[in-house]
């Protein structure tokens, strides 16, 4: 049976909350509410954990704490209802997730409900969030899919952008390294077979051949492979310059080790997810100088800086360098739509799609319903995984490549 979690967030008030009203559709009028039920589905364990562990579950506990701590969220009436969390452990299985969002919004009858962590697993549930009329902020999911998405599922929104928009800064980046004769135009290139490593390789595989490069290895690994050995002998019979990961956290972590323990050190190293966690920096030391991924943050942004100290601590931890401010962000985002139009869910999907917002991005408008104002490329540099693309953006670093021999 799935573990379950009730975290009652109104202890700020010294007060509870009876077990067996969940059964019961709650009552639309702030005077007859003693709170606002959000519910959420993660991977508390198993092996999607890691990312959640750092990116989604973190700012939800953040946000909680931070509206709570200013007594709830605010309605258009200006009266304040604090959130009461219902929390499932999808154990990070497709299938757990499914049935803990039915729960959600089925038995539980929460008022809003927060997306789970993974591309694979925002796709899976989008059906039931569209079924039961809850808007999605999908967040840690990359898709170019996402204007089809959009149409499909009208309350669905897509923060964190689409993998071309990925590969085309990472071919521009190679592509101005090739021209200065840093590197060879070779790729070999791996992707983990799931939602976020498919959507990526399809779209990586274009871009590269565009810009004129030859991508001369391309394998698709299993989710849950632990042993990269024989691929990194692969990349490096290959003559490639570059090895690009499509990979989630355990992989990622994997890889970087696995290629020093083989002495395999391309001029470009690009891998995915984890990359940008603060433990990724602190476990290799001066070995992350110059590696790629997705994201990347503008250091001396002072909105991002003042979220990063809150966040540790508070939370007891950094934040990661990509998804978890757009995370707060997004959370921000429903606080503020909630406050101009209540607890209607079409009427805050509405304000979603159409409102602007003032979050820890800076001002916010999404453009049909996806987030475009983003960081598709960051590099480990002095010890902080920095924004390198898009490269015109104010707030950029220049990349530097080659990447430095391992230490």
């Amino acid at each position: 049976m799935t573990t379950v979690t009730r975290r009652r967030a109104l202890r700020y008030f010294g007060v509870s909350v009876a077990i067996a009203a969940a059964s019961f559709a709650m009552p639309t009028s702030a005077q007859e509410r003693t709170s606002i039920r959000i519910g959420y589905a993660i991977s508390k364990t198993g092996p999607n954990s890691g990312g959640a562990g750092i990116t989604t579950l973190p700012n939800y506990q953040l946000w909680v704490k931070d509206v709570n701590d200013a007594g709830g969220l605010e309605l258009p009436d200006g009266s304040k209802l604090p959130i009461e969390v219902i929390e499932y452990d999808d154990r990070s299985s497709a299938e757990e997730v499914v049935r803990a969002v039915e729960r959600l919004a089925a038995q539980d009858k929460v008022d809003f409900i927060l997306p789970p962590w993974g591309t694979g697993f925002n796709l899976a549930v989008a059906p039931l969030f569209d079924r039961f009329g809850y808007p999605q902020l999908a967040v840690s999911a990359v898709t170019d899919k996402a204007p089809e998405f959009v149409q499909r599922w009208k309350k669905s929104y897509w923060l964190l952008g689409g993998g071309h928009d990925y590969t085309n800064a990472l071919a521009g980046l190679l592509s101005k390294a090739a021209e200065a004769g840093e590197i060879n135009k070779k790729v070999a290139m791996i992707s983990v077979a799931d939602g976020f490593g498919i959507d990526l390789v399809t779209a990586a595989r274009p871009s590269f051949q565009e810009a004129g490069f030859e991508i001369v290895y391309d394998v698709t690994y299993p989710a849950g492979t632990t042993d990269f050995t024989p691929m990194i002998n692969e990349a490096t019979g290959s003559g490639a310059d570059s090895f690009i990961a499509f990979s989630y956290p355990p992989e990622t972590f994997a890889i970087t080790q696995q290629a020093q323990v083989a002495k395999f050190n391309p001029k470009v190293l690009y891998l995915g997810v984890g990359t940008g966690f603060p433990a990724y920096g602190a476990n290799n030391g001066e070995n992350a100088e110059g590696i790629m991924s997705l994201g990347g943050i503008d250091p001396n942004n002072a909105e991002n800086a003042a979220y990063r100290k809150r966040h540790e601590e508070v939370v007891g931890q950094a934040p990661d360098l990509w998804g978890s401010v757009v995370t707060y962000n997004s959370l921000q985002m429903l606080q503020q739509a909630i406050q101009r139009r209540g607890l209607d869910k079409e009427a805050v999907a509405d304000e979603l799609s159409n409102g602007t917002f003032q979050t820890v991005l800076g001002e916010v408008k999404l453009e049909d319903n996806q987030l475009r104002k983003l960081w598709f490329g960051g590099q480990w540099q002095n010890g902080q995984f920095v924004a390198v693309a898009p490269v015109d953006r104010e707030g950029a670093a220049p990349a530097i490549l080659p990447k430095p021999e391992w230490k």
